[in-house]
């Protein structure tokens, strides 16, 4: 079951539940934004199976030029997602969405299409699937984050980020 309260952050096992609701998404957001997004992906925890997530499904879409995530704006807000004007990500345009507001399921994030953060967050996606040794080096980094960062995602996710930075520049990404 996807969800997470906001503020908070705890892992959960893997969920088989987690691709049929990306593929449910993917079409609500391709119906949505049509042309504008050139590709729709499922990257993050949740798209790696067996791994222990926070269960919030995170998707790239793809666009080109970047300035196109404003073409994104409201048909994702009439769709129910807010955007996270000062998420912090560079590069990186973020969405999110729960069943109301004191959650997140699901998190768009709009990104240039086959930039450096495509690629590097669909490599690092797919280093996860194939290779055991990381995905269990990742989920131990990721339970060391929970435990010193209990609430509050940006440091959750600054504890996180020496490690995917390593990977993915191993991976060349």
């Amino acid at each position: 079951m996807l969800g997470l309260k906001n503020g908070t952050n705890a892992l959960v096992d893997y969920d088989r539940e987690w691709p049929a609701e990306f593929v449910r998404e993917r079409q609500r957001l391709a119906s949505a934004l049509g042309d504008v997004a050139l590709a729709i992906e499922h990257y993050g925890s949740t798209a790696v199976p067996g791994m222990r997530a926070k269960p919030i499904l995170d998707m790239l879409v793809g666009v080109a030029p970047l300035e196109n995530w404003q073409l994104c704006h409201d048909p994702l807000v009439e769709l129910g997602y807010d955007y996270a004007e000062n998420a912090g990500v560079p590069g990186h345009y973020i969405f999110g969405r729960g069943r109301d507001a004191t959650e997140r399921t699901h998190l768009v994030h709009v990104v240039e299409y086959r930039g450096p953060s495509w690629w590097g967050n669909l490599a690092f996606r797919d280093a996860l699937r194939n290779d055991a040794g990381l995905r269990q080096a990742y989920v131990d980094e990721k339970e060391r984050a929970v435990a010193a960062a209990p609430t509050g995602r940006g440091r959750y996710n600054e504890l996180k980020a020496a490690f995917i930075a390593a990977a993915k520049q191993r991976l060349g990404a």
